[in-house]
C-alpha cells in the first residue's frame, strides 16, 4: 500500500497501526485542544465520474473563507431553494464520494439536520426509508426514478410519503415521461438542478415551471448561459450547440488538476472566461435551458449528428426494458451507426425476435435516421453507484483499440 503513495510525507491510521503508518490518535494528542486563531474553511477537490474518459481532478480556487464566516454562496443557494435547516432529514440513496450527495450531506449536517445514507440503492427500500425515517428532503438520479416507477403497485402503495417535501434530482437528463409520472405520483415536490463538480454555474427548475416547460433543466441561477458552435461563436436562441457559462469577473475559474490540455478544452476558444462541461443543448426564448446530450457521446452517421439521449428516452419506459444505452458503432459506409445496448427486466427473454420488436417500438417514437440499426442485450449495464452510465466501457468494446473513430 505504501508503494502506491511514495511521495506522501505522513500516513495516519485510526484504531491501531501497521508498519509504515502512525497513530492518528497519538498525532492529535500532541497538539493543544483550544481553537486555532485561524480556521480556514477549505474546500473539497473531487474527481469527475469518468463517464466520458479518465476521471479528472477538479481544482477550484480557495477563497480564504474561515469557518466562522458567512455561509458559502453554494450552500446559501441550497438553503434558500430547499429550506434546509435543523429540522431537515435528508436521504442520500447515492454514495458520498460523488459531489452532489457529499455537498448536500455536508450542508444538512452543518445546519444541524439529520442525514440517512443508504448502503446501496434499492427502490422499495428507499420508499420504506422515506416513511420510517420521516424523510423531508432527498436527492436522486433519473435511473432511480425509473426503477421506482417500475415497481408493481402493491410494492409502491403501502408507504406513507407525506413527510417528503423536497425530492431533488440531477446528474443526468430525466426522460420527460419519467419525470411527469414522478410528479403525478409524489406531487409537485420534485426539483431539478443542472450543475457540475466544476462549480461553474447552476440551473434550477421546480415542478410547476417544468410542467410548463417539459424537458427543461431551468434557468441559470448564478451565471450567464451561452450556446456556441464548434468555433466558439454564440448561436441564436433555439439553436443547439455546446453549453457555456459565464461567471462574474471576480470569480476564479476551475482547473483540471495537472491537466492543462483538458483545462484549455473546457474554455470557449474565443472567450476563455466562458467554460463548459461538454454538454450540448439550447436555450428557448424565455431563457430555459434544454439539454440534448454530452458532446462526447454524439454519433455522426453519414454526416448527420445524432444524440443518444432522445433514443434512450424512447426505450427506457418499455415494460420489458430495465436499462438502455445508445452508442455509435463502426459502419463502413456511414462512419457510425446507431446501436442500442439493452438490459432486460428478465435477461432470459433476450432473443432476435425481441430485438426486432424493440426496434419496431422505437420507430413509433423516433425519426427514421435515429432508429437503432441493431440491438445487443447485456445482463447488466455498467452504471456507477451514483447512477451514471459508464458509457465509455460499452463504446470501447465496439471500437477496440482504434485511434480514430473515422472509418
Amino acid at each position: 500500500m505504501n508503494g502506491d503513495i511514495p511521495e506522501c510525507r505522513g500516513r495516519l491510521m485510526i484504531d491501531g497501526t501497521v508498519p509504515g503508518w502512525e497513530s492518528y490518535e497519538e498525532a492529535i494528542a500532541e497538539h493543544p485542544a483550544q481553537e486555532l486563531e485561524t480556521q480556514p474553511r477549505g474546500a473539497t477537490m473531487l474527481y469527475s465520474s469518468g463517464t466520458t474518459g479518465r476521471p479528472k481532478g477538479i481544482l477550484r480556487p480557495l477563497r480564504g473563507d474561515q469557518i466562522s464566516d458567512r455561509v458559502p454562496e453554494s450552500d446559501a443557494v441550497i438553503e434558500g431553494l430547499f429550506r434546509i435547516g435543523p429540522e431537515s432529514i435528508y436521504l442520500s440513496p447515492a454514495p458520498l464520494y460523488h459531489s452532489a450527495p457529499l455537498g448536500f450531506t455536508i450542508a444538512v449536517q452543518a445546519r444541524g439536520g439529520t442525514v440517512i445514507v443508504m448502503e446501496r440503492f434499492d427502490p422499495e427500500l428507499a420508499l420504506r426509508y422515506i416513511q420510517d425515517f420521516g424523510i423531508t428532503v432527498s436527492q436522486w438520479v433519473p435511473t432511480m426514478f425509473i426503477r421506482m416507477l417500475k415497481l408493481p403497485d402493491e410494492a409502491r402503495s403501502p408507504y406513507d410519503l407525506s413527510s417528503h417535501e423536497f425530492a431533488i434530482h440531477a446528474a443526468a437528463p430525466c426522460p420527460v415521461d419519467v419525470k411527469r409520472r414522478m410528479i403525478e405520483w409524489w406531487g409537485p415536490i420534485i426539483h431539478e438542478y443542472y450543475a457540475g463538480t466544476e462549480g461553474n454555474g447552476m440551473c434550477y427548475i421546480n415542478s410547476e415551471s417544468w410542467l410548463k416547460k417539459p424537458g427543461s433543466v431551468g434557468k441559470c441561477a448564478n451565471a450567464t448561459l451561452h450556446v456556441c458552435d464548434d468555433d466558439g461563436d454564440e448561436l441564436p436562441i433555439g439553436e443547439e450547440g455546446v453549453i457555456y457559462t459565464e461567471q462574474d469577473e471576480e470569480i476564479d475559474l476551475f482547473e483540471y488538476h495537472k491537466d492543462a490540455g483538458k483545462t484549455l478544452g473546457s474554455r470557449n476558444p474565443k472567450t476563455p472566461r466562458w467554460t463548459t462541461l461538454g454538454d450540448v443543448g439550447y436555450v428557448d426564448e424565455d431563457g430555459y435551458l434544454f439539454l440534448t446530450d454530452r458532446k462526447a457521446f454524439m454519433i455522426i452517421s453519414g454526416g448527420v449528428n445524432i444524440y443518444p439521449q432522445e433514443i434512450e428516452d424512447a426505450f427506457v419506459m418499455h415494460e420489458l426494458v430495465a436499462d438502455v444505452a445508445v452508442i455509435g458503432v463502426p459502419n463502413e459506409d456511414f462512419g457510425e451507426e446507431v446501436k442500442a445496448v439493452v438490459q432486460l427486466v428478465d435477461p432470459s427473454s433476450a432473443s432476435e425476435e425481441l430485438a426486432a420488436e424493440l426496434i419496431a417500438y422505437s420507430r413509433q417514437h423516433l425519426a427514421g435516421y435515429k432508429v437503432p440499426r441493431s440491438i445487443d442485450f447485456e445482463e447488466e449495464l455498467p452504471r456507477l453507484p451514483t447512477g451514471k452510465l459508464y458509457k465509455r466501457l460499452l463504446r470501447d468494446r465496439y471500437w477496440g483499440k482504434r485511434n480514430s473513430r473515422i472509418v
